[in-house]
């Protein structure tokens, strides 16, 4: 594999020059942002800080491919967003439904191969999603999670349920960035940015809510 190996798949980047996605770079001061909130707002609930701190890390990791735009920097973009995926889901396994340690191990790691194959299927029934495929799995998660929770946590259910409303705007946002560059070379991949941003901070705060009303 080449790390060096240069990457341009999002519609502002004309060239392989530091600053080529301004608007794609800059954007992720939204995750930076939501993260500091959340830090603040989770003060003293453990699984909000390390999920606020792994927000801040996602923001720093998608600056950092959308300006040196290589294979290393596609690690370091994705690496967090995976982590952030199962430290939430993990929580939500141990917090939301009440799993034992290992059950909530043994169920996060089935996220594995539940991505997978989901992802598969994506890729073959609407091949218009090219990347977008490998987050299909998380928005259908998320509100099968929100769905089944809402009898015994109605707040906590209503929360996912929307966040995953979110992250399927924001989907739809990443999917056309490419498809609409000709008459938009800005393109829409900034706003997935913004709204991932919104959907991610709204995830801990849906979390920092159960946790103290459970604790009231």
């Amino acid at each position: 594999m080449d790390w060096s190996e240069q990457i341009d798949i999002y519609c502002e980047r004309i060239d392989f020059t530091f600053w080529a996605e301004p608007v794609n770079a800059i954007s992720n001061a939204a995750f930076l942002i939501a993260a500091l909130i959340m830090w603040r707002r989770t003060g003293g609930i453990v699984g909000g800080q390390v999920l606020a701190a792994v927000l801040f890390a996602i923001g720093i990791g998608s600056f950092l491919f959308h300006t040196f735009a290589t294979t290393w920097a596609v690690v370091i973009d994705v690496i967090p967003i995976i982590l952030f995926a199962l430290t939430y889901i993990f929580l939500a396994n141990r917090i939301y439904w009440g799993m034992s340690l290992w059950l909530a191990i043994l169920a996060t790691l089935a996220y594995f191969p539940y991505s997978y194959g989901v992802s598969a299927v994506a890729r073959d029934l609407f091949p218009v999603l090219r990347g977008t495929a490998d987050y299909v799995p998380l928005p259908i998660l998320i509100f099968a999670y929100g769905v089944l929770l809402l009898r015994r946590y109605p707040a906590t259910g209503r929360g996912l349920i929307l966040g995953a409303a979110i992250l399927c705007v924001s989907m739809t946002l990443r999917t056309i960035d490419l498809p609409l560059c000709d008459g938009w070379p800005l393109g829409t991949h900034f706003l997935w940015h913004c709204l991932n941003a919104l959907m991610l901070g709204w995830m801990i705060e849906v979390y920092r809510r159960h946790i103290t009303q459970m604790s009231a």
